[in-house]
């Protein structure tokens, strides 16, 4: 199929251009985008966003990145290749390794995480970028000033504490998300408890290595003390794999495998995965973290976001005796102030209230 320069369906563009990005006319735009046949993101996403800032008088220029940099050395190569814009929009992976980077010298700059032009313009990329971001906020400052909030899923994790926002507290990406996927990290100290592992263990797109997935035959129980990883529960053989894997992944990076940083859970009601999960698993883990039907963990090594994720099916997420998570919905008018948003927001609340529930996991 041939793909059009120019195409002009600009729903989900426009809303990442003008309402996440801020872009305006006379600006200079850069979209770095990755090959297609990489199998992550399409051309027609890059090429809408491109469109888009053109169609509002930005000055666009695009560029063609690996899929992720190896190394330091490449690492610099990329972000001197990034100076000199207003704003950078990121439909490559390589966004995603630098998402926690603190550097003055790098423009405005936001990761997308629609990875096809279907998603873009699907109610994952038209939901109103300005109303999540107010519901963002209020979940970000109910969580900061809660008492105590537990964590619990159908199979069997039972989790709770109190966050400890001191000076380890997780850092923030310092790109923008479009969409808006999750809160805050939540840091693990403070925490205890144990974590229901089923399906796979998968990386979090921090670094590479080999194995990036390991399946899970059977479920493992993760025991947790604040930032450690106390042992792993479940039948032999499977705690052996489970543990196995730590070491490779902490041996190849040179980090600490049994530290656990922090936790999430979704908030985008339009964010889904049509496809098995299991089928490509890369993508899956690059983009159906945001639906609200999943929690993740960061573990294995000693920052955001680790580099081995747990991903928690359906969590009910209890903050000072309020259910904000319930079994895998999330309920933004339980918040305080959250009616008020949604309210000025209708479509938005129309979306929390028949949210999409496909994330290419069975059950």
């Amino acid at each position: 199929m041939t793909v059009r320069d120019e195409p002009t369906d600009f729903a989900g563009a426009m809303s990442l251009i003008q309402n996440c990005v801020g872009g305006s006319a006379g600006e200079r735009l850069l979209i770095v985008s990755e090959p297609e046949e990489n199998g992550m993101y399409d051309r027609r996403a890059a090429k809408l966003a491109a469109a888009a800032g053109r169609s509002i008088g930005m000055t666009v220029y695009e560029l063609e990145s690996n899929s992720f940099v190896n190394n330091d050395d490449e690492k610099a190569i990329l972000l001197d290749s990034l100076r000199g814009f207003d704003h950078i929009v990121f439909f490559s992976r390589v966004g995603d390794q630098i998402r926690f980077l603190s550097n003055e010298n790098m423009p405005p700059s936001t990761m997308c995480y629609t990875l096809d032009q279907d998603s873009l313009n699907s109610n994952f990329g038209t939901a109103c970028h300005h109303g999540m971001s107010e519901i963002k906020r209020l979940i970000d400052s109910t969580l900061e000033t809660c008492s105590e909030i537990r964590v619990s899923c159908p199979l069997g994790t039972d989790y709770s504490g109190r966050p400890d926002w001191g000076t380890n507290t997780p850092s923030e990406v310092t790109l923008k998300r479009f969409p808006l996927l999750v809160p805050q990290p939540i840091p693990a100290l403070g925490f205890s408890g144990r974590i229901a592992l089923s399906r796979f263990l998968i990386g979090t797109g921090s670094r590479y290595y080999d194995p990036y997935y390991l399946p899970l035959p059977n479920d493992v129980l993760a025991i947790i003390e604040d930032n450690r990883i106390v042992r792993f529960e479940g039948s032999v053989d499977d705690v052996q794999r489970v543990e196995e894997h730590y070491q490779n992944v902490s041996s190849q990076l040179s980090i600490d495998p049994w530290f656990v940083d922090s936790w999430h859970a979704g908030i985008h009601p339009g964010c889904n995965f049509v496809t098995d999960a299991e089928t490509d698993m890369m993508r899956w883990s690059g983009s159906a973290f945001g639906n609200p039907r999943i929690l993740h963990f960061h573990t294995c090594g000693q920052y955001a976001p680790g580099e081995i994720s747990w991903n928690i099916l359906d969590p009910t997420v209890t903050i000072d005796g309020v259910a904000l998570w319930e079994a895998g919905k999330l309920h933004p008018e339980r918040l305080p102030e959250g009616m008020s948003v949604l309210a000025r927001h209708p479509q938005l609340a129309e979306l929390f209230a028949n949210p999409v529930r496909e994330i290419g996991l069975a059950g």
